[in-house]
């Protein structure tokens, strides 16, 4: 079955994209030609196999979307809305390549660019900007996910003029195959949480595949275990003093996320409507029946909704006064949201939503994953009651 080309408009219902500049909206179309000719093709075969599709690396990087939203060091200064569009994006033809792209851009660049110093961003930023370094981030432990801020067992041992690591980590976005993964550990001295930037080929570091996912599955998450890993001073983050600044990091990576669910949501609804608009039942296309628009409606609206969300803090972030439970609340809407539309996806598309070549089934999988990361639902629901009651919930 031929599906039909969707064009931005149809998804993009209250003329959003026109807050953009005709460079923004050209580098939008760039990124959606990339995604459909080169991504869509491969990506259900990759998905199955749970490989990583390397040789695009390249091609991504001349995109010139890496440290998008940052100023100098080669990054192209265009802000964080322009990048949470990207994002959009991306992720309305694939979460994993969105998710990788996050994960390098956002996380792993996002660290040293917010907490290292000077030289530590001179030193990486412009390759990791090219796509010619590849970066990972390294917070979630096997036994600490929601609880890292005050939980984390991996420990960082001053010793001469280096950093004794040791712990574990779980569910690692890119470390598989990264040049450079900041690791965030607790001081054993003064017990603050302090960030390190592991260079590939590291004694003491391993990095081994998680595999039988059922969501993200061509992310290359993995399972890193630090023994006795040294790092030296001058890889220690010198901004990062305490868990404050990785939260910092997290705050506009939340963000990040939501633009994310929006796009998985996009993406489901992209494909659902163009099924009906083919798929025939009872001698007529099934999006003439009054339970289908009711079933296309509705996540439109979803979608309608988020993105007026997401836009809105991405200006916010642009003008630096995006506040954390403004990130927190985009996350928890925009992936309940997302997780129903896709669900409304598949049912509207039946029997053939469960198929694979028919591409709803890969998204309803991976939103499991976006609902889950960078903060569940409840935890980000706790963030932001914190803030409207000016009480705390948490344990």
């Amino acid at each position: 079955m031929t599906t039909t080309v969707v064009r931005p408009e149809h998804t993009d219902f209250y003329a959003l994209l026109d807050l953009l500049g005709q460079q923004d909206r050209e580098l939008l179309e760039r990124v959606r030609e990339f995604m459909t000719t080169e991504v869509a093709p491969i990506i259900n075969s990759m998905w199955t196999r749970e490989q990583f599709p390397h040789h695009l690396i390249p091609r991504i990087g001349e995109l010139g979307i890496g440290g998008l939203a940052y100023s100098g060091y080669g990054c192209p200064g265009r802000g964080y809305l322009v990048e949470g569009a990207v994002m959009m994006e991306m992720a309305s033809t694939d979460s994993s390549i969105a998710t990788f792209h996050g994960v390098h851009s956002g996380l792993a660049m996002g660290s040293i660019y917010a907490c290292g110093s000077e030289d530590q961003k001179q030193r990486w930023l412009p390759a990791m900007a090219r796509y010619e370094q590849i970066g990972a981030f390294a917070l979630t432990e096997p036994e600490v996910g929601s609880g890292a801020a005050r939980g984390l067992t991996t420990t960082a041992r001053r010793d001469g003029d280096g950093w004794v690591l040791n712990g574990e980590k779980k569910w690692i976005g890119n470390a598989t195959f990264a040049d450079l993964t900041v690791v965030w550990a607790v001081d054993e001295a003064d017990r603050q949480v302090k960030g390190f930037v592991v260079e590939g080929g590291t004694p003491g570091f391993e990095a081994v595949k998680i595999s039988d996912k059922i969501a993200l599955r061509v992310v290359q998450n993995a399972h890193i275990t630090l023994a006795d890993c040294r790092v030296p001073e001058t890889n220690r983050l010198q901004e990062a003093n305490s868990f404050a600044d990785t939260a910092e990091v997290l705050r506009r990576t939340r963000l990040g996320v939501a633009w994310e669910a929006v796009g998985c949501a996009k993406g489901a609804y992209d494909i659902a409507l163009a099924y009906a608009k083919e798929r025939e039942q009872f001698g007529r296309p099934i999006g003439g029946f009054q339970l289908v628009q009711d079933m296309l409606v509705r996540m439109l609206g979803h979608i309608t909704a988020s993105q007026c969300m997401v836009f809105r803090l991405g200006m916010l972030a642009d003008a630096g006064v995006l506040t954390e439970e403004q990130a927190s609340l985009a996350k928890a809407y925009t992936t309940v949201a997302m997780r129903e539309s896709v669900g409304l996806a598949r049912e509207l598309m039946g029997g053939n939503g469960i198929l694979l070549d028919h591409n709803v089934g890969r998204f309803v999988a991976d939103a499991e994953a976006i609902y889950s990361y960078e903060g569940t639902r409840e935890i980000n629901t706790l963030v932001v009651g914190r803030a409207i009651t000016g009480l705390s919930a948490f344990v």
